[in-house]
Protein backbone atom coordinates (compact mmCIF):
# COMPACT_ATOMS: atom_id res chain seq x y z
CA UNK A 1 0.00 0.00 0.00
CA UNK A 2 1.94 3.24 -1.02
CA UNK A 3 1.93 6.28 1.16
CA UNK A 4 -0.82 9.07 0.30
CA UNK A 5 -0.58 13.06 0.30
CA UNK A 6 2.79 13.91 1.11
CA UNK A 7 1.72 17.40 3.60
CA UNK A 8 -0.01 18.29 6.55
CA UNK A 9 -2.20 20.61 4.36
CA UNK A 10 -1.50 18.70 0.54
CA UNK A 11 -1.43 19.99 -2.10
CA UNK A 12 -4.39 22.36 -2.69
CA UNK A 13 -6.63 21.15 -5.53
CA UNK A 14 -9.99 19.57 -5.89
CA UNK A 15 -8.84 16.02 -5.12
CA UNK A 16 -6.65 16.85 -2.07
CA UNK A 17 -10.04 18.67 -0.44
CA UNK A 18 -11.96 15.55 -1.09
CA UNK A 19 -9.61 13.27 -0.06
CA UNK A 20 -8.73 15.45 3.64
CA UNK A 21 -12.91 15.44 4.59
CA UNK A 22 -12.96 11.63 3.00
CA UNK A 23 -10.24 10.92 5.28
CA UNK A 24 -12.05 12.33 8.29
CA UNK A 25 -15.43 10.39 7.43
CA UNK A 26 -13.64 7.26 7.10
CA UNK A 27 -11.68 7.56 10.59
CA UNK A 28 -14.69 8.44 12.29
CA UNK A 29 -16.25 5.39 10.80
CA UNK A 30 -13.18 2.97 11.62
CA UNK A 31 -13.58 4.43 15.30
CA UNK A 32 -17.14 3.84 15.66
CA UNK A 33 -17.07 0.15 13.77
CA UNK A 34 -14.02 -0.66 16.60
CA UNK A 35 -16.68 1.09 19.35
CA UNK A 36 -19.24 -1.48 18.02
CA UNK A 37 -17.52 -3.91 18.25
CA UNK A 38 -15.43 -4.06 21.60
CA UNK A 39 -13.15 -1.63 20.51
CA UNK A 40 -9.64 -2.25 20.36
CA UNK A 41 -9.37 -1.68 24.65
CA UNK A 42 -6.55 -0.23 26.27
CA UNK A 43 -2.56 -0.79 25.84
CA UNK A 44 0.33 -0.96 27.71
CA UNK A 45 2.76 1.61 27.83
CA UNK A 46 5.18 -0.86 25.45
CA UNK A 47 2.69 -1.27 23.08
CA UNK A 48 2.90 2.69 22.08
CA UNK A 49 6.29 1.70 20.04
CA UNK A 50 6.14 -1.11 17.79
CA UNK A 51 8.74 -2.45 14.40
CA UNK A 52 6.62 -2.55 11.05
CA UNK A 53 7.83 -4.00 7.74
CA UNK A 54 6.51 -3.76 4.43
CA UNK A 55 3.83 -6.75 5.23
CA UNK A 56 1.91 -5.61 8.15
CA UNK A 57 2.43 -1.78 6.97
CA UNK A 58 -1.03 -1.37 5.92
CA UNK A 59 -2.49 -2.87 9.08
CA UNK A 60 -0.44 -1.31 11.85
CA UNK A 61 0.18 1.84 10.29
CA UNK A 62 -2.67 2.72 7.48
CA UNK A 63 -5.44 1.17 9.69
CA UNK A 64 -4.37 2.33 13.28
CA UNK A 65 -4.01 5.90 11.60
CA UNK A 66 -7.78 5.88 11.93
CA UNK A 67 -7.42 6.29 15.46
CA UNK A 68 -3.80 7.53 16.22
CA UNK A 69 -1.64 9.32 14.74
CA UNK A 70 1.34 7.18 13.80
CA UNK A 71 4.63 8.53 13.92
CA UNK A 72 7.30 6.50 11.81
CA UNK A 73 10.93 6.46 12.22
CA UNK A 74 12.86 5.55 9.37
CA UNK A 75 16.59 3.59 10.84
CA UNK A 76 19.38 1.71 9.99
CA UNK A 77 21.66 -0.50 12.55
CA UNK A 78 24.75 1.18 10.89
CA UNK A 79 23.43 4.87 10.97
CA UNK A 80 24.58 6.79 14.30
CA UNK A 81 22.31 9.29 14.40
CA UNK A 82 19.51 7.37 14.23
CA UNK A 83 20.68 5.82 17.52
CA UNK A 84 20.60 9.46 18.90
CA UNK A 85 17.19 10.04 17.86
CA UNK A 86 14.86 6.83 18.08
CA UNK A 87 15.26 6.51 21.88
CA UNK A 88 14.05 10.23 22.44
CA UNK A 89 11.19 8.87 20.19
CA UNK A 90 10.61 6.05 22.32
CA UNK A 91 10.92 7.52 25.08
CA UNK A 92 8.64 10.71 24.54
CA UNK A 93 5.67 7.78 22.87
CA UNK A 94 5.40 6.64 26.55
CA UNK A 95 5.46 9.85 27.86
CA UNK A 96 2.28 11.01 25.57
CA UNK A 97 0.47 8.61 26.95
CA UNK A 98 -1.19 6.99 23.91
CA UNK A 99 -1.35 10.53 22.03
CA UNK A 100 0.92 8.78 19.18
CA UNK A 101 1.99 5.62 17.84
CA UNK A 102 5.45 5.29 17.16
CA UNK A 103 6.36 2.63 14.14
CA UNK A 104 9.98 1.35 13.62
CA UNK A 105 10.85 0.71 10.10
CA UNK A 106 14.49 -0.73 8.82
CA UNK A 107 15.03 0.37 5.92
CA UNK A 108 17.58 -2.20 5.10
CA UNK A 109 14.74 -4.46 5.61
CA UNK A 110 11.90 -2.31 4.24
CA UNK A 111 13.48 -0.53 1.04
CA UNK A 112 10.54 -0.47 -0.82
CA UNK A 113 8.40 1.38 2.12
CA UNK A 114 11.63 4.06 1.70
CA UNK A 115 11.18 4.53 -1.74
CA UNK A 116 7.49 5.21 -1.19
CA UNK A 117 7.79 7.52 1.17
CA UNK A 118 10.46 9.42 -0.58
CA UNK A 119 13.28 9.03 2.24
CA UNK A 120 17.08 10.55 0.77
CA UNK A 121 18.82 9.95 3.87
CA UNK A 122 17.79 8.78 7.93
CA UNK A 123 16.92 8.95 10.21
CA UNK A 124 13.68 10.54 8.92
CA UNK A 125 10.16 11.16 10.55
CA UNK A 126 7.06 11.21 9.02
CA UNK A 127 3.74 10.56 10.09
CA UNK A 128 0.42 8.77 8.75
CA UNK A 129 -3.06 10.93 9.67
CA UNK A 130 -5.85 8.93 9.09
CA UNK A 131 -4.27 7.38 5.70
CA UNK A 132 -2.63 10.72 4.96
CA UNK A 133 1.14 10.59 5.09
CA UNK A 134 3.22 13.91 6.10
CA UNK A 135 7.02 14.15 6.20
CA UNK A 136 7.77 15.53 9.93
CA UNK A 137 11.99 16.27 9.66
CA UNK A 138 14.78 14.26 9.05
CA UNK A 139 17.95 14.62 11.05
CA UNK A 140 18.84 14.11 14.30
CA UNK A 141 16.65 16.93 15.67
CA UNK A 142 16.83 17.96 19.28
CA UNK A 143 13.91 17.35 21.80
CA UNK A 144 12.48 20.92 21.95
CA UNK A 145 12.14 20.56 18.37
CA UNK A 146 10.63 16.93 18.20
CA UNK A 147 7.94 18.08 21.21
CA UNK A 148 6.72 21.11 19.35
CA UNK A 149 6.47 19.28 15.94
CA UNK A 150 4.74 16.14 17.96
CA UNK A 151 2.40 18.79 19.71
CA UNK A 152 1.51 20.51 15.75
CA UNK A 153 1.15 16.81 14.70
CA UNK A 154 -1.37 16.16 17.71
CA UNK A 155 -2.70 19.29 17.38
CA UNK A 156 -3.98 19.10 13.88
CA UNK A 157 -4.79 15.73 14.20
CA UNK A 158 -7.21 16.01 17.00
CA UNK A 159 -9.32 19.51 14.92
CA UNK A 160 -8.77 17.96 11.61
CA UNK A 161 -9.51 14.08 12.09
CA UNK A 162 -10.93 13.99 15.47
CA UNK A 163 -8.21 11.53 16.02
CA UNK A 164 -7.73 11.78 20.34
CA UNK A 165 -5.29 9.12 20.85
CA UNK A 166 -4.94 4.93 22.27
CA UNK A 167 -5.91 4.40 26.03
CA UNK A 168 -3.15 3.20 27.66
CA UNK A 169 -3.33 1.17 30.84
CA UNK A 170 -0.09 1.29 32.80
CA UNK A 171 -0.68 -2.07 34.20
CA UNK A 172 -1.72 -3.64 31.45
CA UNK A 173 0.70 -6.33 29.58
CA UNK A 174 1.49 -6.11 25.72
CA UNK A 175 -1.01 -7.63 23.71
CA UNK A 176 -3.83 -7.21 26.43
CA UNK A 177 -7.33 -8.37 25.20
CA UNK A 178 -10.26 -6.25 24.33
CA UNK A 179 -12.17 -3.87 27.06
CA UNK A 180 -14.76 -2.11 27.40
CA UNK A 181 -15.14 1.43 25.27
CA UNK A 182 -17.58 4.32 25.41
CA UNK A 183 -18.97 4.79 21.91
CA UNK A 184 -18.22 8.51 20.77
CA UNK A 185 -20.83 10.65 20.64
CA UNK A 186 -22.24 12.46 17.63
CA UNK A 187 -21.26 15.99 17.47
CA UNK A 188 -24.36 18.78 17.48
CA UNK A 189 -22.84 20.02 13.99
CA UNK A 190 -21.94 16.41 12.36
CA UNK A 191 -25.14 16.13 10.51
CA UNK A 192 -24.41 19.79 8.79
CA UNK A 193 -20.57 18.78 7.94
CA UNK A 194 -21.65 15.90 6.83
CA UNK A 195 -23.84 17.34 4.87
CA UNK A 196 -21.41 19.65 3.30
CA UNK A 197 -18.64 17.50 2.59
CA UNK A 198 -21.60 15.76 0.57
CA UNK A 199 -21.91 18.70 -1.65
CA UNK A 200 -18.61 19.02 -1.87
CA UNK A 201 -18.25 15.51 -3.62
CA UNK A 202 -20.97 16.63 -5.81
CA UNK A 203 -19.47 19.81 -7.17
CA UNK A 204 -21.78 21.75 -5.30
CA UNK A 205 -20.13 24.43 -3.88
CA UNK A 206 -22.72 26.88 -2.85
CA UNK A 207 -24.47 24.04 -1.35
CA UNK A 208 -20.92 23.55 0.82
CA UNK A 209 -20.34 26.76 1.61
CA UNK A 210 -24.45 27.48 2.93
CA UNK A 211 -23.81 24.60 4.95
CA UNK A 212 -20.60 25.62 6.32
CA UNK A 213 -22.00 28.71 7.15
CA UNK A 214 -24.99 27.28 9.04
CA UNK A 215 -22.43 25.95 11.26
CA UNK A 216 -21.01 28.89 11.76
CA UNK A 217 -23.51 30.77 12.85
CA UNK A 218 -24.23 28.50 15.74
CA UNK A 219 -20.56 28.50 16.50
CA UNK A 220 -18.59 30.83 14.91
CA UNK A 221 -15.61 29.16 16.04
CA UNK A 222 -15.95 25.88 14.79
CA UNK A 223 -12.47 25.43 13.04
CA UNK A 224 -13.60 22.57 10.58
CA UNK A 225 -16.61 24.74 9.41
CA UNK A 226 -14.15 27.78 9.18
CA UNK A 227 -11.73 25.72 6.56
CA UNK A 228 -14.10 24.02 4.80
CA UNK A 229 -15.87 27.03 4.52
CA UNK A 230 -12.74 28.67 2.64
CA UNK A 231 -12.08 26.21 1.01
CA UNK A 232 -15.46 25.61 -0.70
CA UNK A 233 -15.40 29.26 -1.70
CA UNK A 234 -12.42 29.25 -3.86
CA UNK A 235 -12.96 26.28 -5.23
CA UNK A 236 -17.15 28.22 -5.54
CA UNK A 237 -14.90 31.59 -7.49
CA UNK A 238 -12.60 29.10 -8.95
CA UNK A 239 -15.18 26.82 -10.79
CA UNK A 240 -16.49 29.85 -12.74
CA UNK A 241 -13.32 30.91 -14.46
CA UNK A 242 -11.42 31.16 -17.68
CA UNK A 243 -8.12 30.16 -16.45
CA UNK A 244 -6.47 31.19 -19.93
CA UNK A 245 -7.74 34.36 -19.66
CA UNK A 246 -7.26 34.93 -15.97
CA UNK A 247 -3.60 33.90 -16.48
CA UNK A 248 -3.74 36.48 -19.90
CA UNK A 249 -4.76 39.54 -18.08
CA UNK A 250 -2.93 38.75 -14.56
CA UNK A 251 0.48 38.69 -17.06
CA UNK A 252 -1.27 42.04 -18.92
CA UNK A 253 -1.81 43.81 -15.98
CA UNK A 254 0.67 43.18 -12.99
CA UNK A 255 -0.81 45.97 -10.38
CA UNK A 256 -4.29 45.07 -11.15
CA UNK A 257 -5.60 43.92 -7.67
CA UNK A 258 -8.73 42.16 -9.34
CA UNK A 259 -6.87 40.04 -11.83
CA UNK A 260 -3.97 39.07 -9.59
CA UNK A 261 -6.47 37.86 -6.92
CA UNK A 262 -8.32 35.33 -9.39
CA UNK A 263 -4.46 34.48 -10.90
CA UNK A 264 -3.56 33.23 -7.01
CA UNK A 265 -7.08 31.57 -7.19
CA UNK A 266 -6.09 29.26 -9.41
CA UNK A 267 -2.33 29.40 -8.40
CA UNK A 268 -3.95 27.88 -5.25
CA UNK A 269 -6.02 25.01 -6.41
CA UNK A 270 -3.41 23.85 -9.07
CA UNK A 271 -1.17 23.35 -6.16
CA UNK A 272 0.82 26.32 -6.47
CA UNK A 273 0.47 27.41 -3.09
CA UNK A 274 3.93 29.52 -2.54
CA UNK A 275 3.16 30.78 -6.36
CA UNK A 276 -0.18 32.05 -5.06
CA UNK A 277 1.33 33.69 -1.87
CA UNK A 278 4.30 35.34 -3.81
CA UNK A 279 1.89 36.75 -6.39
CA UNK A 280 0.25 38.45 -3.80
CA UNK A 281 2.60 39.94 -1.80
CA UNK A 282 4.18 41.03 -4.97
CA UNK A 283 1.06 43.03 -5.59
CA UNK A 284 0.34 44.18 -1.68
CA UNK A 285 3.98 45.93 -2.96
CA UNK A 286 2.52 47.19 -6.10
CA UNK A 287 -0.86 48.91 -5.09
CA UNK A 288 -2.68 51.15 -2.18
CA UNK A 289 -5.59 51.76 -0.31
CA UNK A 290 -8.53 49.70 -1.03
CA UNK A 291 -7.02 47.69 -3.76
CA UNK A 292 -4.20 46.84 -1.12
CA UNK A 293 -6.41 46.11 1.48
CA UNK A 294 -8.43 43.57 -1.04
CA UNK A 295 -5.34 41.58 -2.26
CA UNK A 296 -4.40 41.38 1.51
CA UNK A 297 -7.83 39.90 2.80
CA UNK A 298 -7.79 37.47 0.17
CA UNK A 299 -4.01 36.02 1.12
CA UNK A 300 -5.39 36.02 4.86
CA UNK A 301 -8.27 33.80 3.37
CA UNK A 302 -5.72 31.39 1.20
CA UNK A 303 -3.88 30.90 4.58
CA UNK A 304 -6.79 29.68 6.22
CA UNK A 305 -7.58 26.96 3.50
CA UNK A 306 -3.68 25.83 3.11
CA UNK A 307 -3.44 25.81 7.13
CA UNK A 308 -2.19 27.84 9.70
CA UNK A 309 0.42 25.53 10.42
CA UNK A 310 2.00 24.48 7.32
CA UNK A 311 5.08 26.35 7.23
CA UNK A 312 4.66 28.31 3.72
CA UNK A 313 2.29 30.11 5.58
CA UNK A 314 4.35 31.32 8.14
CA UNK A 315 7.04 32.36 5.86
CA UNK A 316 4.39 34.33 3.67
CA UNK A 317 2.56 35.81 6.68
CA UNK A 318 6.74 36.91 7.28
CA UNK A 319 6.95 38.30 3.91
CA UNK A 320 3.25 39.96 3.94
CA UNK A 321 4.29 41.97 6.72
CA UNK A 322 7.67 42.92 5.87
CA UNK A 323 5.56 44.24 2.99
CA UNK A 324 2.88 46.34 4.42
CA UNK A 325 5.43 47.52 7.12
Amino acid sequence: MQPRNMSMSGVVDLAAVKAAQEAKAKAEQTRAEAARQGGAGAVSPADLVIDVDEAGFEREVLQRSAEVPVVIDFWAEWCQPCKQLSPVLERLAVEYDGRFLLAKIDVDANQMLMQQFGVQGIPAVFAVVAGQALPLFQGAAGEAQIRQTLDQLIQVAEERFGLTGLTVDPDAAPGAGPQEVAVEQAGPYDGLLEAAVRALDAGDFAGAVQAYKNVLADDPGNSEAELGLAQAELLQRVGGMDPQQVRKDAAERPTDAAAQIAAADLDLVGGHVEDAFGRLIDTVRRTAGEDRDAVRLRLLELFEVVGPEDPRVAAARRALARALF
